[in-house]
């Protein structure tokens, strides 16, 4: 059979090719996209080929077994309808796959949508798996002050979840107004701008923790700024080749502050014995239609528009927040 699938094929630049699909193995089947979700993060860095091309794509998913180096497919929130046997045809399912029109995969490695999850919410699945992994690194308690420096769909995923737990304040923090007001609908009880006193809502000693996943390296110097004495700043941005400076001077070290790398890859060393990347997803499957996040979908572009839809992320930041592929 043959589909079409995007290619990143040098910086900023971005093609659909045919490609022929083998017929499904034992234990496979073949997929029909019905959307698929735009990452404005690591899809941007790939764009704008701000990304070391000897990494590998994602050497935990088997649909991403390359490298950043051009050409390459990329994308990892696709919804589709199972169309040969194997499952329940016409199954909702999501996958971690490139932007393609079809796919042929592991029946093993599909995440049913659950009826009640609508189309919107499961293209963004794996935002909130994200947003979920960050919340379990950072730990947050019942009554810390907590800031999220960056409002965009996982920043605003981090405080939909964080709204939930018993904070004193949870403050958000972005450059942008209408991210802000998103921030202050999901549960942030103080919004801001980075340039605005964010230390008068939080008192003079600080944030307890600071979960910065702004994608700005620049960002990560307020986040030790905002950190109080022995805070957590929980650093869930990639930043690919971005340079970035840090004043890790007197105040850094008698903070006594903690710098943690969040990643979704893997579930943190502490939670292993409990959780694993099964319960998370099933948690994440709960969470969706609850928290509603299908409603941060800003564009909706038919996929033959894919070199449209990137340079609107590019170019114009502040009029897209979310953007998914239709096929």
């Amino acid at each position: 059979m043959r589909g079409r699938a995007l290619r990143f094929t040098g910086p900023r630049q971005v093609a659909l090719a045919d490609q022929e699909l083998p017929d499904p193995a034992p234990g496979e089947v073949l997929v029909r996209t019905l959307v698929s979700a735009v990452s404005a993060g690591s899809e941007l860095l790939a764009y704008r080929g701000l990304i070391e091309p000897e990494t590998p794509l994602d050497p935990l998913l088997p649909a991403l077994s390359g490298r950043f180096e051009f050409p390459f497919g990329y994308g990892y929130a696709a919804v589709g309808e199972v169309v040969t046997s194997g499952r329940a045809e016409g199954e909702r399912v999501f996958l971690f796959a490139p932007h393609a029109t079809h796919h042929v995969a592991a029946a093993a490695s599909l995440w049913p949508v659950p009826r009640d999850v609508s189309l919107d919410n499961a293209a963004l699945f794996a935002t909130l798996e994200t947003a979920l992994s960050i919340v379990h690194d950072a730990a947050p308690l019942v009554g810390e002050r907590v800031v999220v420096i960056g409002q965009g769909v996982v920043g605003l995923a981090c405080t939909a979840l964080l709204a939930g737990t018993g904070l004193e304040a949870l403050v958000a923090v972005d450059r942008l107004e209408a991210r802000r007001a998103w921030a202050r609908e999901l549960g942030a009880t103080h919004a801001a701008g980075p340039d605005d006193t964010i230390l008068d809502v939080l008192g003079a000693s600080g944030a307890d923790l600071v979960i910065e996943v702004s994608g700005d390296p620049a960002a990560l110097e307020l986040a030790l700024a905002l950190a109080g004495l022995e805070a957590r700043v929980v650093v869930a941005s990639w930043y690919g080749t971005k340079e970035t400076r840090l004043a890790l001077g007197t105040s850094f070290h008698r903070k006594r502050l903690r710098l943690l790398s969040s990643q979704v890859s893997q579930v943190a060393p502490a939670l292993r014995g409990r959780w694993d990347k099964a319960r998370r997803r099933e948690a994440v499957a709960a969470l969706a239609p609850r928290l509603g996040l299908g409603r941060l979908v800003s564009h909706r572009l038919p996929f033959e528009r894919a070199p449209e839809a990137y340079r609107l992320l590019d170019d114009h930041p502040g009029d897209a927040l979310q953007l998914l592929f239709t096929y």
